[in-house]
């Protein structure tokens, strides 16, 4: 720990795998956690004699735990679900409270790191870091030459509610509440002429709500089927929809790295 076994609560909070650090950050600032039977404050330091809860509840740290899950479809990315439909984190067979490192939609298949690591889900979902995704779209008919440049470049999108630099919201003021996506890669992989059915590799390194079915819509094009192939780099090529595996030591370090 830091500065004489102390460190910062909302970081402490997260080495619980409670929340990320940012989401700590806010529940702090709403009143939902104690030190001690005090109200907590942003910033304050505990140790590891200090109790902490939240909610009225005592939290612990866990030890913590790292997988790569090729989530099917169905499936939410949701901690918890109002509407009884299932819930990724579920599929994994452990007592620790995981979460997903960012989320795909229920209709979107593919790469997600589970963990119950506060501080990895906050370096990995963190818009700074720019971690790469590749993700497989399959549309309806055939994308233009234009078209795929333009997904390349940069597509306005609406999703203003997810913005989060100072930035980006002057740029949405500026184009009708509207994003521009920022430069991807974008390339063909196939084209089925019976189902006339065309297979799109697209790599992001953003990850704004819905980003990749948006920008296909404003395109024109119809999304059948969406799979996020790869995170970062952990991919799930060769792992069946539904299954998952632990990082290894390695990978974790790989994580651990990220600024």
């Amino acid at each position: 720990m830091e500065n004489k076994e102390t460190i910062k609560i909302q970081k402490f909070i997260a080495s619980t795998g409670l929340c990320s650090r940012r989401k700590a950050e806010d529940l702090i600032q709403k009143g939902y956690f104690t030190v001690n039977g005090e109200k907590a404050i942003l910033g304050m330091r505990v140790s590891e004699s200090d109790i902490v809860c939240f909610k009225g509840k005592n939290i612990k740290e866990e030890n913590k735990e790292y997988y790569l899950l090729n989530k099917p479809l169905g499936y939410v990315c949701s901690s918890k679900e109002q509407f009884d439909r299932p819930i990724a984190v579920d599929i994994i067979k452990t007592k620790a409270r995981l979460v997903t490192a960012g989320r795909l939609d229920m209709y979107t298949t593919g790469a997600i790191i589970v963990t119950n690591d506060g501080e990895i889900i906050n370096k990995i979902t963190h818009p700074k870091n720019e971690i790469e995704k590749e993700y497989y779209v399959t549309i309806k008919g055939k994308i233009k030459d234009e078209d795929l440049q333009k997904l390349e470049n940069g597509v306005y999108i609406d999703t203003a509610k997810y913005i989060d630099t100072d930035s980006e919201k002057e740029s949405i003021k500026e184009n009708n509440k509207k994003y521009l996506t920022k430069k991807a890669k974008a390339k063909i992989l196939g084209f089925n002429i019976e189902k006339n059915e065309q297979r799109i590799a697209l790599i992001i390194h953003e990850g704004k709500n819905r980003q990749v079915r948006k920008m296909f819509k404003e395109l024109g094009y119809s999304v059948l089927a969406l799979h996020r192939n790869r995170f970062g780099k952990f991919d799930v090529k060769n792992m069946k929809p539904g299954t998952y595996r632990e990082l290894s030591k390695k990978e974790v370090e790989i994580l651990a790295k990220i600024k």
